[in-house]
């Protein structure tokens, strides 16, 4: 029974680490990524579609995004899209493709990015530490229903807190780089 707790509490913490990388790829460095863009959601014909369903995204150079539409009868949504977002983007059309120059990050832009990207990171810290909270109470709920012993009890509440500063050291690491890849001029 702790086994299978301590397992779900592991792979809920596993789900918070890849959602963190997730996020972090969506934030701008000075560096060109199609994860800055692929998400963005475009009207097309009256629905939201995501913009990796509507059109080819490359990054052929380190600071141009190309958009390739599969239909041209989109470029102009695409475009306003990606002007509305909050990216601070501006598209160059040419009838084709959508070129996106990416500018350089200014120093204070950059630390910018470093706080929200630390402010995250600490939500995610906080969602792991609350999957050990949910672990540890559904622990002393057996417990208190006497299919665990104490012994059992304090072995897996160890186990579980250990998880948690794995997971965290995890996330830290994670951060560290992504901090280090803003900060790169």
């Amino acid at each position: 029974m702790t086994g299978e707790i301590i397992e779900e509490a592991r792979k809920e913490m596993e789900k918070a680490v890849d959602a963190f990388r997730h996020e972090l790829a969506r934030v701008r460095t000075g560096r060109a990524s199609t994860a800055l863009i692929e998400n963005l959601h475009v009207d097309y014909y009256g629905s939201k579609t995501p913009l990796r369903q509507l059109a080819g995204l490359a990054a052929p150079e380190a600071r141009l995004l190309v958009i390739t539409p599969y239909d041209k009868g989109a470029m102009h949504d695409i475009e306003k899209a990606i002007q509305t977002s909050d990216l601070g983007l501006t598209p160059m059309n040419d009838g084709k493709i959508i070129r996106i120059p990416i500018p350089e990050l200014t120093e204070e832009r950059r630390r910018d990015l470093v706080k929200k990207v630390r402010k995250d990171a600490e939500e995610f810290r906080v969602g792991i530490r609350n999957h050990r909270r949910d672990a540890n109470d559904m622990l002393k709920e057996l417990h208190k229903e006497k299919q665990v012993n104490d012994d059992d009890l304090r072995a897996a509440e160890a186990k579980v807190q250990q998880l948690t500063t794995d997971f965290i050291e995890r996330l830290d690491k994670v951060l560290a780089a992504k901090e280090a890849e803003i900060m790169e001029v």
